[in-house]
């Protein structure tokens, strides 16, 4: 019996001493590649969901906003203002769409079940929005006016489809329904009325909503990286806003409304260069490169 405990205690040592080989491996291994993904990309610069976002379902936003686009696509077309498939800039927006979208799920689990979709409205108007849900309209006036590039409407799409993948129209609408609901108890409780939970209209809501300024840059870094993911030169976003710059000289375009000044832009921009160049350098890139649309000509889906 004695014999056999030396025996014993050795390959106790021996076990633990594997333990804690491996628990430093570990460790070790840790230390190495944590740092390594959180520089990956731009997430960890990004907060969290709103709580506000709670107060409103997903599925009742995005029914509303795929509602409000039928509608604005119907209009569109009555009106012999929405791009056929075969138009040459909306196989251009189609063709960037389809190499952005597979990089959107870690963002939102949802947008892998989304019906993505992108059109194209003739009009003057500088402007391009992605509704919840996913879908992306641009007017033909931002592409022929700023003569935009493949990476630069990348840029403007990834912006776009970031404020839908951070929910940031349901979080402003959660936002009137807590001060609604707010102003409806405060009247219950001193008997001045009903408490006004009407519901709201969110199809309209969705096309005037003015997004803050905070959410308008986590837009640009999140767009910044899906582009970069997808192939697409993140540097373009200094020639993007130089142009926005030189268009706002006349009249304000309505991109620019809610953002961030063209030169404070700018330099949020070249400050995440750092962090999404590397993802572009690692990324295929595009088989095709398509040229903007003539500045002068088509006058409704051109």
């Amino acid at each position: 019996m004695t014999g056999a405990e030396p025996s014993l205690s050795c390959a106790s040592c021996a076990l633990c001493a594997l333990r804690s080989r491996r628990r430093v491996a570990a460790l070790l291994a840790a230390t190495m590649v944590a740092p390594a993904l959180a520089q990956e990309g731009v997430q960890p610069d990004v907060g969290r969901t709103s709580r506000f976002t709670k107060l409103v379902s997903a599925d009742q936003v995005e029914s509303a906003a795929l509602q409000q686009y039928r509608q604005m696509l119907r209009e569109a077309a009555q009106q012999k203002a929405l791009g056929p498939a075969d138009h040459p800039q909306v196989v251009r927006l189609r063709a960037i769409a389809q190499r952005i979208i597979p990089f959107t799920p870690p963002w939102n689990v949802r947008a892998a079940q989304w019906q993505w979709e992108v059109n194209l409205i003739g009009s003057k108007t500088l402007n391009a929005f992605c509704l919840p849900g996913g879908k992306i309209v641009f007017y033909s006036g931002l592409l022929r006016q700023l003569q935009l590039s493949d990476a630069e409407v990348a840029l403007i799409m990834g912006h776009e489809m970031a404020h839908a993948l951070r929910e940031h129209a349901r979080e402003r609408i959660g936002k009137t329904a807590a001060t609604r609901i707010g102003a409806g108890l405060l009247s219950a409780l001193l008997g001045l009325g009903e408490a006004g939970n009407a519901l709201l209209d969110m199809g309209s809501q969705l096309l005037t909503l003015k997004f803050s300024r905070e959410d308008e840059s986590e837009a640009d870094i999140v767009g910044m990286e899906l582009a970069a993911r997808a192939g697409y030169d993140p540097r373009a976003g200094v020639s993007l806003w130089n142009k926005m710059i030189e268009a706002s000289k006349s009249a304000p375009p309505q991109f620019l409304s809610s953002h961030p000044s063209g030169p404070t832009r700018v330099a949020d921009i070249e400050a995440k260069l750092p962090k999404v160049l590397p993802l572009y350098e690692k990324a295929p890139r595009p088989e095709k490169v398509y040229a903007p649309p003539p500045e002068a000509g088509e006058k409704k889906a051109g």
